[in-house]
């Protein structure tokens, strides 16, 4: 499917839910993309990209934002806190802040360096112990202990369990979301980004549907 066509049917979606068009960015997620499948997206203008590991994004971005002018990357995978000083340079939003550790040391980075990403914090919605994420109970306090911390919290993320209704979870973080006062909707993939579109997403993280699949790996 071409990138007209999807942001077409995000256009479509918001316009449908009395949105305003334009209200949602797309994120073209291109963890383990040829470099040349990429560099087709960017000549075909978009400049939204998401990678999971931040050594990968290491060996990539830099590169492209040389050639390529307004490129921002978002990290979407888990970030282990070794690598958060990497990671506060290398992307532009960090989707993934998950516990008070790593909210600790993204604080510590930012008062050193003057800067930190935008962050969102992932929620496990559907409870998975083998998820990462707060669990619904404890994200008003974790997002309490966020802003304490002086971080620049400007939304949630959840990824539903694959075998239950997408629509169920992408409302409870909504709810959630708003109860904070927090406008920052992530959510919605290439099988469910229209679904999330409709219940207020303003990022929505599509990957096999603009690239394909992805490559095996090796």
């Amino acid at each position: 499917m071409s990138l007209a066509e999807i942001t077409a049917r995000i256009h479509k979606a918001e316009a449908d839910a009395d949105r305003a068009v334009g209200a949602t960015q797309l994120i073209a997620v291109s963890k383990r993309q040829p470099d040349a499948r990429v560099a087709e997206v960017l000549v075909d203008g978009h400049r939204v990209f998401g990678e999971n590991q931040v050594q990968e994004a290491a060996g990539k971005w830099p590169g492209f934002k040389e050639s390529y002018e307004g490129v921002s990357v978002h990290l979407l995978g888990p970030l282990q806190t070794n690598k958060a000083r990497q990671a506060m340079e290398l992307f532009d939003v960090i989707h993934s802040l998950d516990r008070p550790k790593l909210a600790k040391t993204l604080a510590r980075l930012a008062q050193e360096t003057g800067a930190c990403p935008d962050l969102f914090i992932q929620v496990n919605t559907g409870k998975e112990p083998q998820k990462a994420g707060v669990l619904p109970q404890d994200v008003d306090g974790f997002v309490a202990e966020c802003r304490a911390l002086e971080l620049p919290i400007v939304g949630l993320m959840c990824i539903p369990p694959v075998e239950e209704e997408a629509s169920l979870h992408f409302a409870l973080l909504a709810k959630m979301a708003a109860r904070n006062g927090l406008d920052g909707l992530s959510m919605g993939m290439s099988d469910d980004f229209e679904r999330a579109v409709a219940l207020g997403a303003t990022h929505v993280r599509v990957g096999s549907a603009i690239f394909g699949e992805r490559p095996t790996q090796t």
